[in-house]
C-alpha cells in the first residue's frame, strides 16, 4: 500500500533524540529555545513560541490576541476542527465563512459578509498548502480594526508574493503533527512579530508564569519538550527538500492525469504551493461517486482520504449549538473531494502508478 501520508523520519533525527535523551535534559530547555530561533528565522519573524500541539498553539494565540467571550472570530467552514474549537475554547463564538472552490481557501467576500460589531479576529487557514489570499483579507481587518491569525498548520515553508507565511497577519499557528509537511511527533509554534503578544503566549503555555513560581494569569501546560524540538531541529533543516519533492510530485500528477472528469488542484499564481495535500474533486460527470472512488485506489494499493467529509459547521457541536450559516461551496466540496500521496517518500514509480490507475478506473 502506498500511504496516504509517511513522516521522513531518518538517523538524523534518532541521533539528535538520542543526545537529547542522554543529556538528561528531556523537558523544554535550551533545545525549545534553539527550535524557536531557527523556526523564526526561517518564516522571517521576531518571534516564535514553541507549543506541544498545533491546536495549543491556536488556543494560546487567540488567548493572547485578547479574545475571549462574547467575541466572535470568522474561521472557514472548511478546514480541520480546531481551527474553530481554538475559538470556542477561549469562549468566544467561530463564525463559519464559505470558501473559494478553486483553492478551498476562505472567501474574503465570505467574511466580509459575517463581520458584525462583535467581530474581533480573523483565522484565515493556508489549507492543503496553498496561502489564502492574504491581501485582501488584511485590508478588511484594517478597515475593521480586526486580528489577523493565519493557521499555518498544513503550509511550512509556504509563500504568498514571495514572502513565507506566518509573518502576514498578528500572528501564525502551526501544526507539527506527523503528516504535516514536517514534524516533531506532536508539536506546535506559535510565529508573530508583536513583543506583547508573544511576551503573553509564552507565558499563557508555561502556566501563566512571568517568572518561576509567579503565576500572574490563567495560563496552561503547552510546554514543547527538548525531544519534540530535537526532532523539529532537523525536519527544519530538511523542510525545503521536502517541500521541493512534494512540488516535484503534484506537478507530475497534474501532467500526467488526463481525465476530464476530475478537476486537479489550482495554484494561485501569487502562491508558492507546499502541497500537503494533492486533492482531487470529483465532477458531476465521473462515473462513480467519490467514496467508491476512494475505495477502487485502496483496492489497488494506493491510500486515499477525504479532508474533510464534514464542513465545520455541519458538525454537531456547531450544528446544535446555534442557527449556523449556509456555507454552499464548503458543503459541496466536502462530498467532492479526495486526496491522494503526495509526500516526499513516495518515488517517481509510484507516481507514475498511482497516475496510470487513476486514468483507468471506471
Amino acid at each position: 500500500m502506498i500511504p496516504i501520508a509517511n513522516p521522513w523520519i531518518d538517523s538524523e533525527e534518532v541521533c539528535e533524540v538520542q543526545r537529547v535523551l542522554e543529556s538528561g535534559m528531556l523537558a523544554q530547555g535550551a533545545v525549545v529555545t534553539q527550535f524557536e530561533r531557527d523556526f523564526a528565522d526561517y518564516c522571517g519573524v521576531e518571534h516564535a513560541i514553541a507549543t506541544n500541539s498545533g491546536t495549543a498553539a491556536l488556543h494560546a494565540a487567540l488567548l493572547a490576541a485578547g479574545i475571549g467571550a462574547g467575541d466572535e472570530v470568522i474561521v472557514p467552514s472548511f478546514t480541520f476542527f480546531a481551527t474553530a474549537s481554538a475559538v470556542s475554547m477561549c469562549g468566544a463564538r467561530p463564525v463559519f465563512a464559505d470558501i473559494d472552490a478553486d483553492t478551498f481557501n476562505i472567501s474574503p467576500d465570505a467574511i466580509a459578509d459575517r463581520i458584525t460589531p462583535r467581530t474581533k479576529a480573523v483565522i484565515g487557514v493556508h489549507l492543503f498548502g496553498q496561502p489564502f489570499d492574504i491581501a485582501p483579507v488584511q485590508e478588511l481587518c484594517a478597515d475593521h480594526d480586526l486580528v489577523l491569525i493565519e493557521d499555518c498548520a498544513q503550509a511550512h515553508g509556504a509563500r504568498y508574493k514571495g514572502r513565507k507565511v506566518g509573518g502576514f497577519g498578528k500572528i501564525g499557528c502551526f501544526s507539527f503533527y506527523p503528516t504535516k509537511n514536517m514534524t516533531t511527533g506532536e508539536g506546535g509554534m506559535i510565529t508573530t512579530d508583536d513583543a506583547g503578544i508573544a511576551e503573553r503566549a509564552r507565558r499563557l503555555v508555561n502556566h501563566g508564569q512571568s517568572e518561576k513560581y509567579l503565576h500572574t494569569e490563567l495560563g496552561y501546560n503547552y510546554r514543547m519538550t527538548n525531544i519534540s524540538a530535537a526532532i523539529g531541529s532537523v525536519q527544519l533543516r530538511k523542510l525545503d527538500r521536502m517541500n521541493d519533492l512534494r512540488r516535484r510530485h503534484a506537478r507530475h500528477f497534474s501532467q500526467t492525469i488526463s481525465r476530464t472528469d476530475l478537476r486537479l488542484p489550482w495554484c494561485d499564481p501569487q502562491a508558492f504551493h507546499v502541497y500537503h495535500q494533492f486533492v482531487l474533486t470529483v465532477t458531476d460527470e465521473f462515473p462513480m461517486s467519490r467514496d467508491d472512488f476512494g475505495t477502487r485506489l485502496q483496492i489497488k494499493g494506493i491510500g486515499t482520504a477525504v479532508h474533510y467529509p464534514i464542513p465545520v459547521h455541519q458538525q454537531p457541536l456547531y450544528r446544535t449549538a446555534g442557527d449556523g450559516p449556509c456555507c454552499p461551496v464548503a458543503e459541496t466540496c466536502a462530498q467532492r473531494v479526495l486526496s491522494i500521496p503526495v509526500h516526499p517518500q513516495i518515488t517517481d514509480t509510484d507516481c507514475e502508478y498511482i497516475s496510470r490507475t487513476i486514468n483507468e478506473v471506471q
